[in-house]
């Protein structure tokens, strides 16, 4: 904890499963503009969050003598006040719980966010001292979206007005109030104050502006006995401050304990969940992403399904239904899902639902979700999808060089960096996937006429798929336009030997398993392009434009592991799952870098796999969740 080159590259996250969170370093210094103690969604001024409170910073005092136990970056690459070299212990097993020790003071800080409610608690427990002890808490208000940063002005807003052990105060016109409370009296003094130049080193890093100024109203200052707990509340409506003990303990008692990797991904998995104004939307991710279409489909099973919460399934694929159906009726898309139009996404859709056929039943599935798997279908098998179109060859095709099409879809001045266009191998695989999941579920129920319809597809669309992609090295394109093939080694090609029903023979998926786990493989994913194609770049690192370059050109994606896995016990049943088990093992490493717990979104695609971009990322859990539980299967 006191080296800041280990500690501030570790992360903690908190949510409220609403869109609120709570995510700094092990040490509480802010190093993203991103970060904050509280940073909640406010719709009505727009889509993106906002960091009301941004850090909180305490001073223990005894006998006159001040300790201040915060920390912030400076110009100059100053540290201030340096309150990491009074941290003795750090655990995140349940809470977030770290240890201070001054002097003969022992003092415990423990922090929850309320579920479903924008409130951030933070307990403070003297487990010992000598002398009277008071603890001050100086609050740093930003009130800026997590995408802007806020400096001294004259437009602030520094009136307040004292509560129940409080204050509310709101820094700006549109913003709610903020209700800063203890459970306990405490005393407010107004020293209202400017701290300028404060610097976040991961956006510098990024390329990216890089320090602000906060502001201080002033601080609340209270009385803490030997063995006494101080409750203090953070949230946009006030609370009786009598009853914040009750529910502090109350969350932490609801709380699974972070003590296993299963357990680190199940409370990693509910993070995404984010349930606003009656709807149910999954993120893509933190801590800056939105709800993504194609993400949402991939990783709702994973999220769901393999910690055995159906009912979350049924919640958030209700709210796509509605978004499925605007976009298939060409009307305004009203809610919060972006990105629905990719070609790819109703693809994924049907995935997810098939996932959930093999969770229950065929009929049950059918029942639910056979008439959306139908429209879906007939909406993209009649040509009403504006980027997707049926070939007479049974294939589909895609225009992605204006526009990425894909999940590869960085970006350059407009254009795709990787410009996947024509019959793009995995829409092609998932086409002929939901092709055949749909006919086998439509005859199990009697729609004879149906199935045969979509049979015949199937028949065209695995003849082609086999001439158009099988190249004479055994493994697929990635994509064919024309006289235009890519003979890159991507990923893409893992999910024709995962998918459910596959046009391929089991010597062809062999042989495309071998290619991957040859060229692809690491300990933290599948590589995006092999170091043998042309363009390959894999470190995710430097400005914007850098990164857009190297996303997808030899990154490590750890969602694509969870395919990669499923391929692998296909082809090699249950002599490979010692093998599947033994790569898992690098990832419970993750569970203490990066963001403490979970997985970020990829990592550096050579040694030593450094993580990068968001800091928990829903399809990699997600995939890896859905890995342990068809393991599970294997080994009963």
């Amino acid at each position: 904890m006191a080296n800041l080159e280990e500690s501030l590259q570790k992360e903690v996250l908190r949510t409220n499963r609403s869109g609120a969170y709570h995510c700094t370093t092990v040490v509480d210094c802010n190093t993203r503009k991103y970060h904050g103690l509280l940073v909640i969604p406010i719709p009505e001024l727009d889509s993106d969050n906002h960091v009301l409170l941004s850090s909180l910073d305490e001073t223990v005092i005894q006998h006159g003598a001040e300790f201040n136990l915060g920390l912030h970056k400076y110009q100059g690459n100053n540290f201030s006040p340096n309150g990491h070299k009074y941290i003795r212990e750090f655990n995140c097993e349940k809470v977030p719980t770290t240890i201070y020790r001054v002097g003969g003071v022992l003092l415990k800080k423990e922090k929850v966010f309320v579920h479903n409610e924008s409130r951030l608690l933070i307990r403070y427990t003297l487990l010992e001292a000598h002398s009277p002890t008071t603890l001050q808490l100086k609050p740093f208000l930003a009130f800026r979206s997590v995408r802007e940063y806020t400096h001294q002005n004259e437009q602030i807003n520094k009136t307040y007005r004292e509560i129940e052990n409080g204050i509310e105060t709101c820094l700006y016109n549109g913003y709610p109030n903020l209700y800063m409370q203890t459970n306990k009296k405490s005393v407010f003094y107004f020293v209202p104050d400017w701290y300028k130049n404060i610097e976040y080193p991961k956006e510098q890093e990024r390329g990216y502006m890089y320090n602000e100024d906060l502001y201080v109203p002033g601080y609340i200052e209270v009385q803490i006995k030997k063995g006494e707990s101080v409750v203090f509340s953070a949230g946009v409506t006030e609370t009786k401050s009598r009853q914040l003990k009750k529910i502090f303990q109350k969350e932490v008692d609801d709380r699974t304990p972070r003590d296993s990797f299963w357990h680190c991904l199940k409370n990693s998995a509910h993070q995404f969940h984010n349930k606003q104004l009656g709807e149910h939307y999954v993120l893509a991710g933190y801590p800056w992403f939105k709800c993504r279409a194609r993400d949402m489909f991939i990783s709702l099973p994973g999220l769901t399904l393999a910690i055995q919460e159906p009912d979350e399934f049924h919640s958030a694929m209700e709210t796509a239904r509605k978004a499925i159906y605007q976009f298939m009726n060409n009307e305004e898309v009203t809610y919060s899902i972006e990105e629905i139009d990719q070609p790819d996404v109703l693809l994924w859709v049907v995935w997810a639902i098939q996932q959930y056929a093999k969770y229950t039943s065929t009929k049950e599935c059918f029942d639910l979700y056979g008439e959306l798997l139908q429209d879906v279908m007939d909406y993209i098998r009649l040509g009403k999808h504006p980027n997707l179109f049926l070939h007479k060859n049974g294939l589909l095709y895609t225009n992605g060089i204006e526009k990425a099409a894909t999940w590869m879809n960085s970006s350059v001045n407009g254009k795709p960096v990787v410009p996947r266009t024509g019959y793009v191998v995995e829409i092609n695989a998932l086409w002929y996937n939901s092709l055949r999941f749909i006919e086998t579920m439509a005859r199990e129920q009697g729609k004879e006429f149906y199935a045969d319809l979509l049979h015949e597809h199937s028949i065209a669309s695995a003849q082609s798929f086999v001439d158009v992609f099988i190249n004479k090295y055994g493994y697929l394109f990635d994509f064919v336009d024309g006289e235009t093939v890519d003979w890159s080694v991507r990923p893409n090609m893992i999910f024709t030997v995962a998918f459910d029903y596959s046009p391929l023979t089991k010597e062809q998926k062999k042989a495309i398993l071998d290619v991957v786990t040859k060229e692809l493989l690491t300990s933290r994913g599948l590589r995006s392009l092999s170091p043998k194609s042309t363009g390959y770049n894999p470190n995710y690192e430097g400005t914007q434009l850098q990164r857009d370059y190297a996303y997808h050109q030899g990154t490590a994606w750890p969602w694509l592991i969870g395919f990669y896995f499923e391929a692998y016990l296909r082809i090699h049943s249950l002599s490979g799952v010692s093998f599947v088990e033994r790569q898992l093992v690098n990832f419970e490493d993750e569970m203490t870098a990066h963001g403490i717990g979970s997985i970020p979104e990829l990592f550096d695609g050579n040694p030593p796999f450094k993580g990068r971009g968001a800091v928990s990322f829903a399809m990699s859990v997600a995939e890896l969740l859905r890995t342990l539980n068809i393991l599970n299967k294997y080994n009963q």
